[in-house]
């Protein structure tokens, strides 16, 4: 499965990135890469925020009054190893 289609996100998605080893937060937008490859790419001016190999935390979210959540809503966390292959939804 991959990473996108496991997290319920979208192309062109607004997401937030943080860094987990340089502190650094921002807002960028989701681009899909080659399916199953489980590769994270910082593109534009975002690619001076991280480093090949830092570990990232990437957050979608939305603002939704509680009647507008289907019933018995959770959210999706999506976890992976060090290849960003995915060990548990």
């Amino acid at each position: 499965m991959d990473l996108v289609d496991a997290a319920g996100m979208f192309p062109y998605e607004k997401v937030s990135v943080v860094n987990v080893n340089n502190g650094a937060r921002f807002e960028t937008y989701l681009i899909e890469g080659k399916r199953g490859s489980g590769e994270i790419c910082l593109n534009g001016a975002a690619a001076r925020l991280g480093m090949k190999g830092d570990k990232v935390i990437i957050i979608s979210y939305g603002s939704l009054e509680e009647k507008e959540l289907p019933k018995g809503y959770q959210p999706k966390v999506v976890l992976v190893d060090e290849k960003n292959h995915i060990k548990k939804i």
